[in-house]
């Protein structure tokens, strides 16, 4: 299992018993805009270093079509991955081994929102 199945099942476990049907999709929503503000933070990251170095590689505009084609195929990978047989033979073997890692939920979200705000201050300062 990686990092990121382990978030969602942490995510997943802990809305579970409170919004029972909808618990997927705020797992879904938070994995996904996790892994899309990774890949934020990592573009700007690069875009300032390239900046930096002053090598010019792609334009403005095309480093947000990527991106948002990016985030797009993140966004249809995790709903395929994590609403249906893939998901239970997963949440299967991470309850048949030893016992879970449970994060605390509040460490989780902040750790989303960091990184979105990380992301947008890089992006002012670029």
């Amino acid at each position: 299992m990686t990092t990121f199945d382990l978030l969602f099942f942490n995510v997943f476990q802990y809305y579970k018993p409170i919004y029972k049907k909808k618990a997927n999709n705020i797992a879904l929503f938070y994995i996904s805009g996790l892994q899309c503000s990774l890949l934020l933070l990592s573009g700007i990251v690069v875009a300032l270093f390239l900046n930096e170095m002053n090598s010019v590689t792609m334009s403005s505009e095309k480093a947000w079509a990527l991106f948002i084609i990016a985030s797009l195929f993140i966004c249809f990978k995790n709903w395929i991955q994590y609403s249906g047989k893939k998901r239970k033979v997963l949440n299967a073997t991470r309850n048949s081994k030893v016992k879970p890692v449970l994060y605390n939920i509040w460490l989780l979200w902040s750790l989303l929102l960091s990184c979105i705000v990380l992301s947008i201050i890089l992006l002012l300062a670029f």
